[in-house]
């Protein structure tokens, strides 16, 4: 399969779907990029923008010509989807995603696509993005640098994850194989629970008259931390449907540290609390580093 020859549509052109159809399409890493959306004005923003070369207002007319199909829609949304462009679907498409939670994918494309369908559908999930959101936050540097998780399944064909390898590398990401499982259960970790505790943080604070006088006083750490709370809540609330179980995982454990160190605070227990706050400030320049040594790799 050669990348170069494809057609590639992105269903979905906001912020993911939309970087990727202007990174590749700068990139002339494919022959057409084609871009469906419901929003007619998302359509001809991203005509506009330069994001796509060919916006397309019927789905079905658009897959019956793509080569590589890309959804970036809301996971909940992807079954519906794939339910109704799989007999539309070219002989050898081949589709991915840009869902953040793996396992309810592979479970909606086993109940959809057929056999064939299946070996040319890879799942995938880009590690980026930004605070805004809309086709108008396009940026195709979005992925430069950035690592993009790919999870093939037992179906999976060599000639389909090589070609969204490349597709991912021509766009300047770093690819990484990955199991489902173990996608999600790292991604529960990593990113879900942090949004969790940014969402809740934020919310029982708000409830009560007497807290938003916190916000007033609220300093840079306390902005940085709660940030991610400015998230959609209508993507994180399908995420957590979808990852439940990851989730609920990592949160028993967290629930766990947070008791003792509940104990600590009422028993004034300070080198335990000692402890905790070392250990963390340890990890955290590790982690640091290792972000700077990636970065200055790729300089």
């Amino acid at each position: 399969m050669n990348l170069a020859d494809k057609k590639l549509l992105v269903i979905g052109l906001g912020l993911i779907g939309g970087s990727l159809a202007m990174a590749a399409r700068q990139a002339h890493a494919v022959s057409r990029v084609s871009g469906y959306d419901r929003n007619e004005e998302s359509l001809k923003t991203a005509i506009q923008m330069g994001v796509i070369d060919q916006a397309e207002s019927d789905l079905i007319t658009a897959v019956n010509s793509a080569d590589i199909i890309f959804l970036a829609v809301p996971i909940l949304s992807t079954r519906s989807i794939l339910s109704l462009i799989q007999p539309h679907l070219k002989e050898g498409a081949v589709v991915t995603d840009a869902g953040s939670t793996k396992g309810i994918v592979v479970s909606d494309a086993r109940r959809v696509l057929s056999t064939e369908q299946l070996s040319n559908f890879i799942p995938g999930h880009p590690i980026a993005g930004a605070e805004c959101s809309g086709v108008e936050a396009s940026n195709p540097a979005l992925y430069v640098n950035h690592r993009i998780i790919l999870t093939p399944i037992e179906e999976t064909s060599t000639a389909a994850l090589t070609l969204i390898t490349d597709l991912w590398k021509a766009v300047g990401s770093e690819v990484d194989i990955m199991s489902v499982d173990h996608h999600d259960d790292v991604l529960a970790a990593t990113s879900h629970l942090p949004h969790l505790l940014a969402f809740n943080l934020v919310d029982t604070l708000a409830k009560n008259s007497e807290n938003r006088e916190i916000f007033n006083y609220a300093a840079g750490g306390f902005r940085d931390f709660t940030r991610i709370a400015g998230s959609d809540p209508i993507m994180w609330h399908d995420i957590f449907m979808a990852n439940r179980q990851s989730v609920l995982k990592v949160m028993d454990q967290y629930l766990d540290e947070l008791h003792l160190l509940r104990n600590a605070v009422a028993h004034a227990d300070g080198e335990y609390m000692k402890s905790v706050f070392t250990h963390a400030k340890e990890s955290r320049e590790y982690f640091t580093q290792l972000l700077s040594d990636r970065n200055s790799k790729h300089k």
